[in-house]
């Protein structure tokens, strides 16, 4: 498995520079092999987008960065028609925005308006971008990574839910250990005081396309196909199994979260050597496809119970059949 070696080889130059976020570089990779696009939340300084720099560093592709802030406007995003004089006369030419290109980081992407935070979910979604009456695709590698902070609200514009949907994963950063902090300190000294690092050969693109093609033909059993049904299906019915699990949740998982954790889950599996997906394969990735695909109730909230929590209660009363 040709694929499998280098994209652990990718995995390993990621966490050279990313110290004690060992599950955040392997959720990158996930969303990235499963064709799908990433929320990543966490508190400022924990290597956010240090962690989507990394993965562009070292795969073959094109990187863009869009700072998201309250006077973006959507053709920022999406590019816009310019007027060009020449001899043959004034024509009009789409000038492509910082969208068209292989890995998308979205910084803060709730510090922009509905209209841009639309234009750029609408490209995640179609991958395709309409300016104009013209229609203009993505590159066929092309995965959007979101960042925003769950603090200083004020000014800000939360994502809706129907839109979070749109994510394949949301993926929260935590604080690393008293090691990890240390190791960092050590890292970004070590950077500093070198003049100049050797260039390594970036991976090639067609490695995810390979992988993703190996990821096609891992096998999912009927019994964790059910599986992964009655996880959906509890947050949609959760009186089924208890009745304080039901009064935490309002509304349930879309179609969507069965179907994240069935890519999702065959990429773990895959990433581990198997051609075949196990339970333990659907509870590891359960809380990145499905903590922002749950809406909980107010005495979710007046009892300080997290999407987490919910997921944790519904993984524990819901059995492999």
């Amino acid at each position: 498995m040709a694929a499998l070696d280098t994209i652990l080889t990718l995995k390993a130059r990621m966490g050279e520079s990313i110290i004690g976020q060992e599950r955040v570089v392997e959720r990158l990779l996930i969303a990235l092999l499963a064709n799908g696009n990433v929320l990543i939340e966490g508190l400022p300084g924990l290597a956010k987008t240090r962690a989507v720099k990394s993965l562009a560093k070292n795969l073959q592709a094109d990187y863009s960065r869009i700072q998201f802030t309250p006077d973006l406007l959507p053709s920022d995003i999406t590019g816009t028609e310019v007027l060009h004089r020449g001899g043959d006369g004034n024509t009009f030419r789409f000038e492509p925005g910082p969208i068209f290109a292989n890995i998308v980081l979205a910084d803060e992407v709730n510090r922009a308006p509905a209209k841009v935070q639309a234009a750029l979910l609408e490209a995640m979604e179609e991958r395709q971008v309409t300016v104009a009456g013209t229609t203009h695709p993505m590159p066929e590698l092309f995965i959007v990574m979101a960042t925003q902070n769950p603090v200083e609200q004020e000014g800000t514009y939360p994502l809706p839910e129907a839109q979070m949907d749109r994510f394949l994963l949301h993926v929260y950063i935590d604080y690393g250990t008293e090691d990890d902090e240390s190791r960092i300190i050590r890292l970004v000294r070590s950077e500093e005081q070198a003049a100049s690092g050797e260039r390594r050969e970036p991976i090639p693109q067609q490695t995810i396309f390979d992988a993703r093609g190996e990821i096609g033909a891992v096998d999912v059993s009927p019994v964790v196909e059910r599986y992964m049904v009655d996880l959906i299906f509890a947050t949609r019915y959760p009186h089924r199994y208890d009745e304080q699990l039901a009064s935490w949740i309002r509304i349930g998982a879309s179609p969507r979260g069965a179907l994240g954790l069935d890519r999702c889950a065959r990429v773990h599996a895959w990433l581990r050597g198997r051609d075949h997906v196990l339970p333990d394969d659907v509870k590891a990735i359960a809380h990145d496809v499905l903590r922002h695909r749950l809406t909980l109730s107010y005495e979710a909230n007046a009892d300080g119970v997290s999407a987490n929590d919910v997921i944790d209660a519904i993984l524990a009363q819901v059995a492999v059949a």
